[in-house]
């Protein structure tokens, strides 16, 4: 088979079992059901935390009804399940090797062992670690005065094992299954040997570690063969000789859209057949789902369709097509491969797709024929909902056919309509250009058409192929325009060193020359960047839309109902609930507030307050351009909020970058600034470290503290850490990457700074007072609870810099719990009492982390919706 007369193919003849199916697939429904589980896990041990008094309710009316029940039931009813719960997974397990099904039995045992030793950690857990009120949840007193077991360690293996063993797949097998566990549920819960919560518990371990092992190893692939492919062509009447396999480039990118086949007959011309199973159609399901909560006035197809319904659909959108008048593969037969699949019958049309074509292909003719196509569908109110280059089918008359009618609408919306009239406008801008693109939509649609799809011409809008080639463009104009700048930087360079060669001059006239010149190089670089700089395709859309309809609309339609930063910002404020909850369980809020000096507190107040004055000049004091104070300390501010959900330094970093950038900083001189604050911030930080360690050490209160010891360990911990990093390849080639970047953006941004003495003594200044405002925040923290005459300030300054080293360094967000913990033993460790410590920490803590927090979030939600950010 050519490419000429059926398309861009890769072909591999079809004959008994295909190679190319893998032994084993990860389904996104094992996932799906492992996050479900994990999910019922959490909700159980919720309701065992917070509706204490209906657990003991329940289990106490089960106690009453269990005084009623013969104990010659009960224990008929224990010994029959014990032995039937242990009997029942061997004889099915025999069956299946009897069967050589081998492999599922090896993951069911695998499952089995995972689901003891998760149950095993659960007893312990709950036995050491658990609250009180799961306890006595999940445990029930026996006779002999010891408590019940919390989680089944014999019964969750075996839910585990007949899940993945697939036992419910086989009705009888599944039947016996599920008695024997009922009965074995029955008999503890009425002899009172458990409770009901430790019985859902068990079971959902049980399922859940099940679905975990199928995702994590694969569940055995039961797609269709080639073979079953000509049997099941066969039963409808065709007499099939061969079956090539046809995969076009872009089958990676949608592998929900089916395997395709060209099927050569006996009596008559060639067939394509699409068959689509269960796994090809779970491909995609989390980003559907995703789609269908984030996107409002949109009809997402469902995330979890039937293989009928996904049958019936596709024909459904194939006989209307053609019913409206387009040009579409005409279906003539579909039929189910087993269980686990079906199969789809068209006419073959032999082409070429729209993305294979050459630029010179592509003309005005074909273009008009594409239009013509969803005009057709549109007269109907048909939406195609895909029309990227692969849909569009070129055939040998030169008329756009449209395939991939799955994912499409019967009865659609206008929101839909018109986001097919904007997809098809950027799918072929991206191979034409915006005026030709136009030019074709608007001779066939008329210009009312595609203007009123202007507000959806939006990368959200846009399917997922587009859009990635949208950024990959973007990404190439910005490097464009950084090598434009760096060009014209170059060049104002050269003739700077020229006239500088050309002789000594006096010095008034060289500051003239020298602020001359700077003026000059900063024109140069504005118009290097101006003239590098061009429109994004959907833009260029835009305005050649508006040449034609000056008066058309333009302002983006609200479709997002849920965005990534709105979903992060409500995770974020429910996790900062929750630590401050957590931080707040085991301490007497009512003895703090009695104990606390409030003239310090307030003291403590203002120096947290000043910390953000100081970031911002620290930060300012970096960058050259000119930027709002006001702004920047705001920036600052919301930098709180963002600690929630990031390590310290890394939210840092990234909001004070993204927010130069907005200010008008170009994106490598915002990098290089802000990487320039943070080393010359290191820098001053294990100076002061070591200042203050050595201040400490020297002092008759704390003896205790060596400042040798301190910098033997530091010595010997920089050491430990560059003897690792050149001894192991990976890590040497990480860092020495890291340095690199650093030298070629950072340094010379710093030599910048060096040249202009107010910047950097804003900057150092900025830094210093940070620290200062925190050290005196702490100290004031301290003599609010009486410890101010117990720890000498520089005791304080080594604990403060210690704990907010480590908190960079932790992983969790603002560093909770490592800087607590490291601030209490560093003051605990210094002469202050752990009784006068752990509330001052707390209490500094609440100062600069948890009470910026709400304004943090005013002051991020204020910055995005001014576009600062």
């Amino acid at each position: 088979m050519s490419s000429d007369e059926y398309g861009e193919f890769h072909v591999d003849r079809v004959s008994g079992d295909e190679p190319l199916l893998p032994a084993r697939v990860h389904r996104p429904a094992d996932l799906l059901r492992l996050l479900l589980g994990i999910a019922g896990i959490a909700l159980v041990l919720g309701l065992a935390t917070f509706a204490h008094g209906t657990t003991q309710g329940l289990a106490r009316d089960i106690g009453t009804g269990a005084k009623a029940a013969p104990p010659l039931l009960i224990n008929m009813a224990g010994l029959t399940s014990s032995v039937a719960v242990l009997i029942v997974p061997v004889a099915f397990a025999v069956e299946r090797l009897i069967k050589r099904d081998g492999l599922r039995i090896a993951d069911g045992v695998l499952a089995a062992v995972l689901a003891h030793g998760v149950s095993l950690a659960a007893d312990l857990w709950v036995a050491d670690a658990a609250p009180v009120s799961i306890r006595d949840a999940l445990t029930q007193p026996l006779e002999n005065g010891s408590l019940s077991a919390p989680v089944h360690s014999y019964l969750a293996p075996v839910i585990a094992y007949m899940t993945a063993v697939g036992m419910s797949r086989r009705p009888r097998w599944r039947v016996a299954m599920w008695c024997v566990l009922l009965l074995d549920a029955f008999a503890v819960l009425v002899g009172r040997y458990t409770t009901p919560f430790a019985i859902i518990t068990t079971v959902l371990i049980g399922w859940t570690v099940a679905y975990g092992t199928l995702y994590a190893v694969g569940s055995p692939n039961v797609r269709p063969t080639g073979q079953n492919l000509l049997a099941g062509l066969r039963r409808v009447g065709f007499h099939p000789v061969s079956a090539l396999r046809a995969e076009d480039a872009g089958t990676t990118d949608h592998p929900d859209r089916g395997r395709r086949y060209l099927v050569t007959l006996e009596d008559g011309p060639p067939i394509d057949v699409t068959v689509v199973d269960r796994e090809q159609q779970a491909h995609g399901f989390f980003y559907r789902v995703w789609r269908r909560l984030s996107l409002r006035g949109i009809n997402q197809r469902r995330s979890l369709q039937s293989l009928r319904q996904a049958l019936e659909q596709e024909a459904l959108l194939a006989y209307a097509a053609i019913a409206a008048g387009a040009h579409a593969p005409k279906l003539i037969a579909t039929s189910e491969l087993g269980p686990d699949a079906v199969m789809l019958v068209y006419e073959h049309i032999g082409g070429r797709t729209f993305d294979s074509l050459a630029d010179e292909e592509i003309t005005d003719a074909l273009m008009h024929s594409a239009w013509r196509q969803v005009e057709a569908l549109q007269s109907r109110r048909i939406a195609h909902r895909r029309l990227v280059g692969d849909a569009l089918l070129m055939d040998r008359s030169g008329t756009i056919v449209l395939t991939e009618l799955r994912g499409g609408e019967i009865a659609a919306g206008d929101l839909v309509l018109r986001m097919d009239i904007a997809q098809l406008l950027a799918t072929c801008g991206l191979r034409v250009g915006a005026e030709r693109a136009v030019a074709a939509a608007v001779e066939v649609l008329g210009p009312d058409a595609v203007a009123d799809s202007l507000p959806l011409l939006q990368p959200i809008a846009l399917s997922r192929t587009t859009r990635a080639t949208l950024r990959q463009r973007a990404r190439e104009r910005a490097k464009r325009e950084r090598e434009a700048v760096l060009e014209a930087s170059q060049a104002a360079k050269e003739a700077r060193e020229a006239r500088e060669a050309e002789g000594p001059k006096d010095r008034k006239t060289m500051r003239a020359e020298r602020h001359a010149e700077k003026t000059a190089e900063k024109r140069a670089l504005d118009e290097a960047s101006e003239e590098a700089r061009e429109e994004d395709l959907l833009a260029q859309i835009r305005r050649q839309v508006l040449l034609i309809r000056p008066t058309a609309v333009i302002e983006p339609a609200k479709l997002e109902r849920l965005s990534p930063r709105k979903l992060i910002t409500w995770i974020a404020g429910a996790f900062a609930v929750y630590l401050l909850l957590s931080q707040l369980t085991n301490f007497n809020l009512g003895d703090m507030v009695n104990k606390a000096q409030w003239e310090w507190v307030l003291v403590a107040a203002f120096f947290s307050a000043l910390t953000y004055i100081a970031a911002a000049m620290s930060l300012l004091g970096f960058v050259t351009e000119r930027v709002s104070f006001v702004r920047t300390v705001i920036a600052q501010i919301a930098g709180n909020f963002v600690k929630l959900v990031a390590p310290a330094a890394i939210g840092g970093v990234a909001l004070n970058t993204r927010f130069l950038q907005r200010a008008g900083v170009r994106p490598g001189l915002a990098v290089a600034s802000v990487g320039a604050s943070q080393l010359f911030g290191l820098g001053s930080h294990v100076l002061l470290l070591l200042v203050f360690g050595y201040l400490t050490g020297t002092q008759e209160q704390t003896p205790s503290i060596s400042p040798s010891r301190t910098v033997i360990a530091g010595l010997l911990t920089v050491a430990v850490l560059v003897l690792i990093v050149t001894a192991v390849p990976a890590l040497r080639k990480f860092v020495s990457t890291r340095v690199r970047s650093l030298f070629a953006g950072v340094v010379p941004r710093m030599l910048d700074i060096l040249q202009r003495p107010g910047k950097l003594v804003t900057g150092i200044g900025g830094m210093l007072l940070l620290t200062a405002a925190n050290v005196m925040c702490l100290d004031a923290s301290i003599r609010a609870f009486g410890g101010g005459d117990t720890i000498s300030y520089a005791s304080i300054a080594v604990a403060f810099l210690a704990g907010n080293a480590l908190g960079s360094a932790a992983p969790t967000p603002g560093g909770v719990g490592a800087v607590e913990g490291a601030l209490i033993g560093a003051l605990t460790v210094s002469g202050l009492a752990a009784d006068t410590s752990f509330p001052a920490v707390l209490l500094f803590r609440l100062m600069v982390f948890w009470l910026p927090v709400l304004p943090g979030w005013v002051a991020f939600n204020y910055l995005t919706h001014k576009g600062e950010i």
